[in-house]
């Protein structure tokens, strides 16, 4: 008698997370990946311009770090981060008029992990969070993540309409209310001081917390710095703001930091040991030392100043790039110019189109969280020298026809 058996078919693995199966990647990250390519002239990014990294002084201050202190630089580090580089950090928020303590500012792995560990501490499933239309799209990946339902404040170009925000919090009992006020990412716009005080003064009224996000607010090449919203009556126990070297010094040191006021930090740093223990040691110590031995804002000043150029450049040529009847914003700082296209004209379809000729922008579309403006579309002048950006003007005209 002959005998014959089958091994069980392997079972299934369980599936993802509802929460990881429901997020798709970041439309910007996809798009980048097509836009490497050399040849492409490439507006779409929001890359610092890598020329203007101070690479010699930042490899000397490694080289320091790892002669004078290599155990403590190869070694574990508290979760809130080096005691040197938070009290550097907290005396240029007080240079610039926020008084900050040293022990009120949590070091991250970048702003965006600040980010998602206010997600974490603050927002359960379901909850809302109040955001600006348009909204810096990793933010918008953030509060997904965590299962918030994100609802869009209305606004113009000063940011959101303060009394609209009234509104939707009285409404809606959300959470907090995300911004990024100074050179915001996409549109470069920068809400101005007495619309920064109104906010304040919902979120006290109301009680919500105000998510500040400012990676951008030193590279300013014209006009007055304005205060934080933090800075602002009301503001003081419900805001948290989150701060990057990736912007001024440079993106691959992975540093940030989050101010926030007490109960929600601990909440954060809590968060921040189950997701990474702390910060890279090493990167922390040759920051600190950076700012103790160099002029970082000597730096700053330079960076600003060119990118202040590239600015000029892009809006030097932009008018004839662009269809009769755009329109576009002429920011401050920052790395943006937001772009209009007249009624009817589809940024996301005219895309394909452009890429045919080697230059790249990003639609406006993806950064909306209600109802999108197709004709909208961001463009970075930041990463392209002058004449690169009139070069690529002059594709972006040819390729929008």
């Amino acid at each position: 008698m002959t005998v014959t058996s089958s091994a069980p078919a392997d079972a299934p693995t369980p599936p993802l997370a509802a929460r990881a199966a429901a997020i798709g990647g970041s439309p910007v990250r996809d798009m980048l990946a097509i836009t490497a390519r050399p040849e492409v002239i490439n507006f779409a990014g929001g890359l610092p311009a890598p020329e203007l990294f101070d690479v010699r002084n930042v490899a000397a201050t490694y080289q320091a770090v790892f002669d004078e202190t290599p155990a403590q630089a190869m070694q574990y580090s508290t979760t809130e981060g080096d005691p040197g580089l938070r009290t550097a950090l907290a005396g240029r928020y007080a240079d610039r008029g926020l008084a900050t303590g040293a022990d009120e500012l949590l070091v991250t792995t970048g702003s965006q992990q600040g980010l998602s560990l206010l997600a974490t501490a603050l927002v359960e499933p379901g909850d809302t969070v109040l955001v600006e239309d348009p909204c810096y799209l990793a933010a918008l990946q953030v509060f997904a993540f965590a299962g918030a339902r994100v609802v869009a404040v209305p606004g113009d170009d000063d940011g959101a309409d303060p009394d609209a925000l009234d509104a939707l919090v009285a409404e809606h009992r959300p959470k907090l209310f995300y911004t990024v006020p100074t050179f915001q990412n996409p549109t470069g716009r920068t809400m101005p001081g007495d619309r920064r005080a109104a906010v304040a003064a919902v979120a006290a009224r109301r009680g919500v917390w105000i998510v500040e996000d400012d990676p951008y607010g030193e590279l300013r090449f014209e006009g007055v710095r304005v205060p934080w919203i933090a800075s602002h009556a009301g503001a003081e126990d419900r805001t948290a703001v989150l701060g990057s070297f990736s912007k001024v010094m440079a993106p691959g040191l992975r540093l940030g930091w989050l101010r926030a006021p007490a109960a929600l930090r601990r909440a954060c740093a809590i968060a921040k040991q189950a997701a990474d223990l702390h910060t890279p040691t090493v990167n922390q110590l040759a920051a600190a030392r950076y700012l103790a031995e160099y002029d970082l804002d000597a730096h700053v000043a330079r960076v600003a100043g060119v990118y202040g150029e590239r600015r000029d450049a892009m809006l030097a040529g932009i008018g004839d790039a662009l269809p009769a009847g755009s329109s576009w914003s002429r920011p401050e700082g920052g790395m943006f110019l937001w772009v209009r296209l007249p009624s009817g004209y589809d940024a996301t379809a005219l895309l394909p189109g452009v890429l045919a000729h080697n230059v790249a922008y990003v639609p406006g579309a993806p950064f909306y969280v209600g109802a999108p403006d197709p004709a909208s579309l961001r463009l970075c002048f930041v990463t392209q020298t002058p004449d690169e950006i009139g070069e690529g003007l002059r594709r972006l005209r040819l390729g929008l026809g």
